[in-house]
């Protein structure tokens, strides 16, 4: 009996050699007789940079020497805000104002709102009307209705208002904005607050650019009785700065280029063999049928795709792989290509084709990149699942199997259920 490991996406002639190091330990101490092989073609048939990399932005020489793009900043902000899109109301009401009124608003006075507190009211005014937009006959109402109509926000629109206006967060930097300077950089930090919520909540579906987030930020700003021409001096200088260290903006900025060459070889490999597995394949076959078997085939992530594909097209064409008695994919992605009809052996829908060997397939359910075979071939008694629990976070689990004793225990297991002498 013959074992033969093809291994995954990304790996290359070192990391090859500590993973079937890993494989050939757990295999020949179960199966002490067998021959344990490795088909490695990382280096043969993995992708590349053939141009260097010159295709990514910041790869070679920068685009823009010299001081760094204030749109970089803008754009870490939101996202900030759309993660916590009262993030910057929160900085008003935990801080405050080093300042009082400044303006000599009265505020104290008898009958007279504090500025904080009328802005809030003016915001519960506006998530009382319907769909928030206020009268369409008016000129602002017309306009904030058509564009969160024509950027998809309508309909997460009304909920966003009132989740804004009902927060804990808005009641106490209402109740700490005693000046009109301090009211209007409320308005707009409430402002950017609802837009952050509606866009969130939009998700996707969200068809909205810069120019028009702005204008939606602007029309609701004076709706509440600020000025979306004079940004907020607190709240923007605290998150500014949070921005910047904690959003992937900045970080993408500067380690584009090291984290493109560094995912080339796992993202790279995957596209590279949707575009040109026919060699893979090939180059499978033969090194399958250099020996004679019986023979189980180890296929590792991709190089679970590859022999899913390579078998099922040649059991299709009445020419199944000579020797093969066993298939074991671990932390495949096969079983979810053949659901997108991605694979390219098998349409989704359709059986595996008769000569199809039995196929264990092993996963963990912390393994992002691992799934279910049995459940899309249902009634397949050629078909098996096992999950391994190694105990570890995504991703150290997709490489977490080859030191389970339990994962060559079910291997042991089903070469006896083949019957694979």
């Amino acid at each position: 009996m013959r074992f033969l490991f093809v291994h995954g996406t990304g790996v290359r002639r070192e990391r090859h050699e500590t993973l079937f190091a890993l494989v050939k330990a757990g295999l020949t101490a179960r199966f002490p007789g067998a021959a344990v092989d490795s088909c490695f073609w990382g280096d043969r048939f993995g992708a590349t940079l053939s141009a260097g990399g010159r295709s990514v932005p910041g790869m070679g020489a920068p685009e823009h020497p010299g001081a760094p793009d204030p749109a970089d900043a803008e754009t870490a902000e939101w996202a900030l805000l759309l993660t916590d899109p009262l993030c910057e109301v929160r900085v008003l009401a935990e801080a405050g104002w080093d300042d009082g009124p400044a303006d000599g608003d009265g505020f104290g006075m008898p009958g007279v709102r504090p500025p904080g507190i009328r802005v809030l009211q003016l915001l519960d005014r506006l998530a009382e009307l319907p769909g928030g937009a206020g009268d369409p006959g008016t000129p602002e109402g017309g306009e904030l209705a058509a564009l969160l109509h024509g950027t998809g926000l309508a309909a997460g629109f009304p909920a966003a208002l009132e989740a804004t206006a009902a927060s804990a967060e808005a009641a106490r930097a209402g109740e700490r904005a005693t000046g009109q300077p301090q009211a209007r950089e409320l308005a707009t930090a409430l402002a950017r607050a609802v837009t952050a919520a509606a866009l969130a909540s939009a998700g996707a579906e969200a068809d909205c650019t810069g120019v028009e987030r702005d204008r939606l930020v602007e029309l609701l700003t004076t709706r509440l009785g600020g000025d979306a021409r004079v940004p907020g001096a607190r709240a923007a200088a605290v998150l500014g700065r949070l921005a910047m260290r904690v959003t992937t903006q900045p970080l993408l900025n500067a380690w584009r280029p090291s984290l493109t060459a560094d995912a080339t070889p796992a993202l790279g490999d995957i596209l590279r063999y949707q575009a040109r597995g026919a060699e893979l394949r090939e180059f499978l076959h033969e090194r399958i049928t250099a020996e004679p078997g019986p023979t189980v085939l180890i296929g590792h992530s991709l190089g679970g795709i590859a022999l899913v594909d390579l078998l099922a097209l040649a059991a299709a064409r009445g020419e199944p792989v000579p020797g093969v008695g066993l298939l074991v994919t671990v932390g495949s992605q096969a079983p979810f290509l053949y659901e997108l009809g991605a694979l390219t052996g098998i349409s989704p829908g359709t059986k595996l084709p008769y000569a199809f060997p039995h196929w264990l397939n092993v996963y963990d359910r912390h393994d992002l990149l691992s799934y279910l075979a049995s459940p899309v071939f249902p009634g397949d008694p050629r078909v098996s699942d096992h999950r391994i629990a190694s105990r570890q976070p995504f991703p150290a689990c997709h490489s977490a199997y080859w030191k389970q004793a339990a994962l060559y225990e079910r291997i042991e297991q089903a070469v006896a259920e083949a019957e694979i002498g």
